[in-house]
């Protein structure tokens, strides 16, 4: 962490091959049972995609930066309010053919806006990477009537 900035950091072992959980992040009709209700289309270097949530209103606009498959997922969003934030998506093979993805986005000030976003979006990358595993071990949409009562709070 660089000094006097706030950055997050999640991570999550998933039982299953890192080809598997690259493309149930990448393609939008995998992503549509564990994380949003629609995109304007699949994750690549340099497109600018639209998300919907199916439990807040508005959408996400996101800007691809990087994609290096079955390793790496990087695309720039609105993290906080009036703020283009990186997030980083790192999955790494391991020897029991499982994946570890680790997730950073970041770096803000530790002021009020940035410590506000700190707790909301680590809440938020922890929620994803337990959902991203219920789906793709268990096909369970984990989000599904997790989140109606915020509607309205986004």
């Amino acid at each position: 962490m660089q000094k006097d900035k706030l950055e997050i950091k999640a991570a999550i072992q998933i039982q299953k091959p890192v080809q598997e959980v690259y493309e149930a992040i990448v393609d939008p009709d995998k992503m549509k049972h564990y994380f949003i209700s629609e995109s304007s289309g699949r994750m690549e270097k340099g497109k600018e995609l639209s998300w919907k949530f199916p439990e807040f209103e508005g959408e996400a606009n996101i800007e691809v930066t990087n994609l290096v498959p079955n390793e790496l997922v990087s695309f720039m969003w609105e993290g906080a309010k009036a703020k283009k934030l990186q997030v980083e998506m790192v999955l790494h093979k391991m020897p029991d053919d499982s994946t570890v993805v680790r997730i950073t986005e970041g770096k803000m000030t530790p002021d009020k806006a940035g410590i506000e976003w700190f707790g909301g979006n680590t809440e938020g990358w922890a929620n994803f990477l337990a959902c991203l595993k219920a789906y793709v071990e268990y096909g369970i949409n984990l989000r599904k009537g997790a989140f109606e009562f915020r509607r309205g709070e986004m």
